[in-house]
């Protein structure tokens, strides 16, 4: 049975780096590319794969998660939205990228917990726990090795 929840989260997901694509149109294609991902999931869930769809739901936002934080863009995403409660000066304008980046990083949290519910009442103690986090973990690696690296070629080129 497919998780509504999931698919929802993942869409909105997807949404959200659509959304970033339009805000930051010389990353446009990165994000687009981020978002492929979640589109995944929701053609995964679509067609009853649904322990890699919880896998990579899992599995996938934490290592966003982890770029963002070791890149400083989580960071900067939640002073601005200190920011919004209590503006440095006046006339302090918000970044609307790092607002978009805090209002994902609460879906990522919540597509990781939905997903982990999901795989623990339906999967757990079946034996197709490893396996499947190695295969969905390599879908990963690879995922956002191809987007760290595009990223870095694109930065290093301006």
């Amino acid at each position: 049975m497919v998780h509504r929840g999931i698919a929802t989260l993942a869409g909105l997901l997807a949404f959200c780096y659509f959304l970033l694509s339009h805000l930051e149109p010389e990353f446009f294609i990165l994000h687009l590319y981020q978002s492929l991902i979640y589109q995944a999931i929701i053609l995964m869930l679509f067609y009853f794969e649904d322990q890699y769809a919880y896998m990579l739901g899992m599995i996938a936002p934490s290592v966003w998660i982890i770029l963002s934080l070791s890149t400083g863009l989580m960071g900067m995403a939640m002073r601005q939205v200190w920011w919004i409660v209590r503006p440095p000066y006046a006339g302090h304008k918000v970044d609307t990228v790092s607002i978009m980046a805090a209002i994902t990083a609460v879906m990522a949290v919540l597509m990781i917990g939905f997903c982990a519910q999901r795989w623990k009442r339906e999967f757990s103690g079946l034996g197709k726990g490893l396996r499947t986090f190695l295969v969905s973990f390599g879908v990963v690696v690879v995922y956002y090795g191809v987007l760290v690296f595009w990223f870095t070629r694109l930065i290093s080129a301006r």
